[in-house]
């Protein structure tokens, strides 16, 4: 059941109505994730998706992407316009909305109309003078207390049915692949980066100070400690500057 009292669509993917998942929308759904897929920056990947909810699934006339930590701070670091933000801020100071529904307690939240909809008030009330008419969340993705939901905003009441949930939930799985995907390349290139930058500055005190590289290591250990400040960006310091935290000068060998 969907969470308006409709039947969902049976695995076979066709809908109540006995239609199917055309092959050109299975085609751009396969081109949507080779292409996603290929992209190493996680917000060009969301940007990727935004355009795509908005292109592929039917009602759409806006979309974002929310990511909520904590079960309370939403945020939406790509959206398809001006609406979606201010909608989404509205869901993050309110605390309550399709969003947070559809991120933490079921896959997918439908709103046939937020002038009459009763299941969150004080959202629903400040979401319809903001000029959205219908939304369609859907769960996007579950990373440890940070979890995602794919927010569609429609112009008019009614503006989603099953097929729009049916392509939505597609959409959803493609980009959830391509988004876990992106953001591993991301913290792997992250991770690079840091160990060279270590290296680096490794290899400056170990000029400077005749130091072992084992001792050098522990030098900027001591101080990222003694500074409260993360290895990675003593390091950068020390690589852009030739600085370290006052206090910690290593002792020759």
């Amino acid at each position: 059941m969907n969470t308006d009292g409709s039947k969902m669509d049976g695995p076979s993917g066709q809908s109540e109505q006995g239609g199917s998942v055309s092959g050109e929308l299975a085609t751009r759904l396969s081109d949507l994730a080779r292409e996603l897929q290929q992209e190493n920056d996680v917000d060009t990947v969301l940007s990727g998706i935004v355009q795509a909810a908005v292109q592929l699934i039917p009602g759409a006339a806006d979309a974002s992407i929310s990511v909520v930590t904590g079960r309370k701070a939403i945020d939406s670091p790509v959206a398809s316009g001006d609406l979606p933000r201010r909608v989404d801020a509205l869901q993050s100071s309110s605390g309550q909305g399709p969003c947070l529904d559809a991120a933490y307690e079921e896959r997918i939240v439908r709103v046939p109309d937020l002038r009459t909809e009763t299941r969150w008030p004080a959202f629903s009330r400040g979401a319809a003078e903001l000029g959205a008419r219908s939304m369609l969340s859907m769960q996007l993705f579950v990373e440890g207390d940070r979890l995602g939901a794919l927010n569609l905003y429609g112009a008019a009441p009614n503006a989603f049915d099953l097929e729009s949930e049916q392509i939505g939930l597609l959409v959803a799985a493609h980009a959830a692949v391509a988004f876990a995907d992106s953001q591993k390349i991301s913290q792997l290139n992250e991770a690079l980066i840091s160990r060279q930058l270590i290296g680096q500055a490794e290899g400056i005190l170990m000029e400077r100070y005749k130091l072992t590289a084992q001792q050098a290591f522990m030098v900027l250990t001591r101080a990222s400690t003694t500074s409260n400040t993360k290895l990675r960006d003593v390091a950068e310091n020390l690589t852009s500057s030739g600085e370290i935290p006052p206090g910690i000068r290593p002792r020759p060998s």
